[in-house]
């Protein structure tokens, strides 16, 4: 995750401890530890309010960096995005965080790569966005198109995690059915709708097809089939045929 690593986080004279605390439990949640804030109020944030927000993160505020201005708190980076929601001339070239990720992510593999987000009252000014190279606009309603501060953080850190490709999603451990499990789970089925009267022999076929259809719209695993197998079985078992064991009897299911 070294380019993650790169990543800063900056926040502009932010008004309120909650959303400072919520920013930091987002950029833990999408591998990001680096926050800065550039011209801290005077009144400084509560830290009560910033702990109770940010749960586990509060780490990241604690590690946080503190300067004066914008241009020193990313004075070292090579790539500096500035967000915002408004348009305007100087705005025209923005871009989604999705389309701007790989490049910051790219330029993050030599140097810091900033992020930077404007007070929540306002938003970045013309002014403060002098320093950006890249300006990020992120996909809202016209109707409401200003996003919370840590709702903002968060969209543009999941947008670099996802692009950066470290996530590694659970693996199905059970393997897929192969086809003479499937039939026999299928045998079983048409016995036991038919013996329950659920259809007619004339109609075994055509059902039989819905039923083919609706379990193959995606993966079956083998685990998969011997639940279905198994809940066949049973109730086979229990309305008193000889010829079907309880499910599990002999390790179909169950």
């Amino acid at each position: 995750m070294q380019a993650l690593d790169n990543i800063r986080v900056v926040l502009t004279s932010p008004l309120y401890g909650g959303n400072v605390g919520s920013v930091c439990r987002a950029m833990k949640n999408m591998g990001l530890s680096r926050l800065a804030i550039a011209a801290p109020r005077p009144e400084g944030l509560d830290p009560l309010d910033v702990r109770r927000m940010a749960h586990h993160a509060y780490d990241v505020y604690e590690a946080r960096g503190e300067f004066p201005t914008i241009e020193e708190a990313v004075a070292d980076c090579g790539l500096v995005a500035g967000t915002t929601a408004r348009p305007g001339l100087y705005r025209e070239h923005a871009r989604t965080p999705r389309e701007w990720a790989p490049r910051l992510l790219e330029a993050a593999l030599d140097a810091p790569v900033a992020l930077l987000f404007g007070p929540e009252d306002r938003g970045l000014t013309n002014d403060e966005l002098k320093p950006c190279t890249q300006i990020v606009q992120i996909p809202s309603s016209r109707a409401y198109p200003s996003l919370n501060l840590a709702q903002a953080v968060l969209i543009c850190g999941y947008e670099l995690f996802v692009a950066a490709d470290v996530f590694e999603p659970p693996e199905e451990r059970s393997p897929e059915a192969p086809s003479a499990l499937r039939e026999r789970m299928y045998a079983f089925w048409r016995q036991t709708m038919l013996e329950t009267g659920f259809m007619k022999e004339e109609k075994a076929d055509h059902m039989m097809l819905g039923l083919r259809r609706a379990l193959s719209r995606g993966p079956m695993t083998v685990a998969d089939v011997r639940i279905l197998m198994g809940m066949a079985r049973q109730t086979l078992w229990r309305i008193g045929r000889a010829d079907a064991p309880p499910a599990g009897a002999d390790g179909d299911g169950g």
